[in-house]
């Protein structure tokens, strides 16, 4: 396979890749149009390379489009998962949305910018005053119930299988599970109703490379968000990554019979 990276830390070692950097990428054309797959653009590339040179990308367009935004991730988990999804709020930031959704959540709930990550952008509303603070940092509304849990599960999803999982537990602080804000992994199993479920949503949603987080509330799994750009911290070996994407993209690229492989006694005659 010929790649093109534009990510050279996540696809140290990959073989047959050329590494450019993104803000280079329409100096290098017809080399991008040759290559199998694009490797990790930046998401503003995502529609100069689709639509405009037809390269296939990875992760996929759905890993990007999805995952860029937490609004329109909520609104993809509640078309296909509305009962793993926790109750959630999505509202314009006007005085007559801030006083409905006061009105309707209980305290405490959860609020977010829709466009953070790694733990940042996330808001424990415990009071009038939290609630006041929140709505002048953001212009779109994005409030869900707060779950009672002390850990999460990170189920990372290579292409159509779940490469590792496992949990995330709450830092001293309070509150965050994210590595990057003091949470600390815990290496005890993951029950299957969380990896199945996080499987399942990157199944239905087409997502192929990510990071879901996954809570269990008395056995029964939520899906929070996912990350299409994971950490690395609770990966065993880097090699099982880059492994699982290799094997992935060679799966896709090698073309297949769409009516299956074909029965090498089927044109023989038949004696009468």
């Amino acid at each position: 396979m010929r790649l093109v990276s534009f990510d050279v830390f996540r696809t140290l070692g990959f073989p047959d890749t050329t590494v450019l950097k993104p803000e280079h990428f329409l100096r290098h054309k017809s080399l991008l149009q040759d290559a199998d797959w694009v490797l990790f653009p930046e998401y503003w590339q995502l529609n100069a390379l689709v639509h405009g040179l037809k390269c296939r990308v990875f992760p996929s367009i759905a890993s990007y489009r999805i995952g860029h935004d937490k609004v329109e991730m909520t609104r993809a988990f509640q078309c296909v998962a509305p009962e793993h999804t926790p109750f959630t709020l999505i509202e314009a930031n006007g005085p007559r949305e801030r006083e409905m959704i006061w009105d309707t959540m209980s305290l405490p709930f959860v609020a977010k910018l829709p466009k953070a990550s790694m733990g940042e952008g996330v808001w424990l509303i415990e009071s009038r005053q939290d609630w006041q603070r929140y709505c002048e940092s953001t212009q779109v509304l994005y409030v869900q119930e707060y779950l009672p849990i002390d850990r999460d599960a990170r189920v990372v999803v290579i292409g159509d299988q779940v490469l590792t999982a496992y949990w995330r537990v709450q830092s001293d602080q309070g509150f965050y599970n994210n590595l990057s804000r003091g949470g600390r992994i815990d290496d005890t199993p993951v029950p299957e109703v969380m990896t199945a479920l996080a499987l399942r949503l990157a199944r239905m949603l087409e997502v192929d490379h990510a990071g879901f987080d996954i809570a269990l509330v008395a056995g029964y799994p939520y899906v929070l968000e996912f990350n299409r750009l994971f950490g690395n911290q609770g990966l065993a070996q880097g090699r099982d990554l880059q492994q699982a994407i290799l094997s992935y993209l060679q799966q896709k690229h090698e073309p297949r019979d769409p009516d299956g492989p074909t029965d090498p006694g089927r044109f023989l005659p038949t004696a009468v």
